[in-house]
Parts: structure tokens; sequence; C-alpha cells
């Protein structure tokens, strides 16, 4: 499935994963999970934070400019077998054709100015993918401690019931 079909699927009409999440608490009221329905509830979450993360991905495509997208693919590019292999034959082909002084002058020169341009849009690519890692790093500690909020409160209502079944236990043994 690639970027475009994944992120479009965040708006396919289907039942939202915590909708799922709560059919599924739901069918063990009184009863502890096992395994497999622990692991069921982590796929469902997974998703959800999959298809938000998808959503994102779709929001900055959305953002990049031409510029953008365009120092994307020759970073792509350069960071390939294929331009190895491409620049590899030039050089080879370059070498053989002239053997001239000022012919390598030349080579060298244009040498260096293509890796002057080339530099520059990795450069850009590169800090355009660390703004994505960073929003991508911010949405997980996000999830992340909206997770330990709801765990601090799970643990502070099962104190809570804990206290009360002694109190029970000791108004019904009294």
């Amino acid at each position: 499935m690639t970027e475009t079909q994944r992120a479009h699927s965040v708006s396919d009409p289907e039942p939202q994963s915590e909708e799922l999440l709560m059919q599924e608490l739901e069918k063990y009221p009184k009863h502890k999970m096992n395994k497999d329905d622990v692991y069921r509830v982590a796929r469902m979450v997974n998703e959800y934070q999959g298809k938000i993360k998808a959503h994102l991905h779709e929001q900055q495509e959305k953002k990049a400019g031409r510029m953008d997208r365009f120092a994307d693919r020759v970073a792509n590019f350069g960071g390939s077998w294929r331009f190895v292999a491409a620049l590899t034959v030039i050089l080879t082909v370059w070498l053989i054709w002239d053997h001239g002084r000022l012919s390598l002058f030349m080579l060298s020169f244009s040498l260096s100015i293509f890796t002057v341009f080339q530099a520059a849009l990795i450069q850009m690519s590169q800090n355009r993918q660390a703004m994505k890692d960073k929003q991508e790093q911010m949405l997980d500690i996000a999830i992340n401690y909206t997770a330990e909020q709801e765990n601090l409160e799970i643990q502070k209502r099962l104190t809570h019931i804990d206290k009360r079944l002694h109190g029970l236990e000791k108004n019904g043994d009294g």
C-alpha cells in the first residue's frame, strides 16, 4: 500500500478504532483479558496510531512545495545505486573519450559544481525529513503522555476500589 493510498484510507467510512476498542473491552467486563485479547487491543491501538500518522504525512505532503518534492527526489536518486552506476559510466566514458589536460580540468570543475548543488538539495530534503520526524515524535510523546495519564487514573480508581473492598471485608468479618 502506497503512502497516498494509506493517507486516503484515513477518510474511508469504517468503524473508528476507539469504537472497536470499546467493543472489544466491553466483551470482558468481569473476566481477565487473555494474551490474545491483549494482542487484539494492542493491534487496534497501533492501527489507530498508524491512521493518525498517515493523516499527518498527508498534511505534510500538502504543505510541501514543488521545490521541496524536487529536493526529495534528488536526495533519493543521489543516495541510490542507480546514481553510483550512472556516475561511474559517465566518468568512465569521459576518461576514455578524452585524455587532454583541459578536459580533466573541465571534468573536475563540473563535478565540483554538481556536488555543490546536490549537497544543497540533499540538505533541504534532510531538513524536511527532520521536521517530519519531529512532528511524529511529538505525536508519539502526546499519545504516550495520554496513555500514562489514563493509566494513572485507572491506578487511582483501582486503589479506591481496593480500599472499599478492604472496608467491606472488615465490616463483614466484624
